[in-house]
């Protein structure tokens, strides 16, 4: 197989169906909703304490990692539906690995949002 020749247009097709990837997760995942409010009420509320550029470099890390694992969560899972449609306990484990990256990730960003703002709020 040859590798295709480098076009601009492939390079914005690209995009287009990123773009169309990140507007499907915003319209069918209701997890996607909970990550945006959190989102908000974070960056809200960094700006009200005034945090540091270090700090909210931090804090942008944190919710981007959130916002990755959930998204690949999503692919794993909608993968595994469409293979395999009946429940499978192998299926099951996949599932429950990925959502467990979610956690360690949301506890990360936790973590490290109250090491940020808790000497903020004292």
């Amino acid at each position: 197989m040859h590798p295709q020749k480098f076009s601009w247009h492939g390079r914005f097709k690209s995009f287009v169906f990123a773009f169309e990837g990140l507007a499907c997760f915003f319209r069918r995942e209701h997890n996607a909703w909970i990550h945006g409010a959190a989102t908000v009420f974070v960056l809200l509320a960094a700006m009200v304490v005034h945090v540091s550029k270090m700090e909210m470099i931090v804090i942008v890390f944190a919710i981007g990692i959130v916002w990755i694992s959930e998204m690949f969560n999503t692919a794993i899972e909608k993968m595994m539906d469409h293979i395999s449609p009946q429940r499978h306990p192998e299926v099951k484990t996949i599932k429950d690995i990925s959502a467990g990256a979610v956690l360690v990730a949301a506890c990360v960003a936790c973590i490290a949002g109250l090491i940020i703002f808790i000497p903020k709020l004292l």
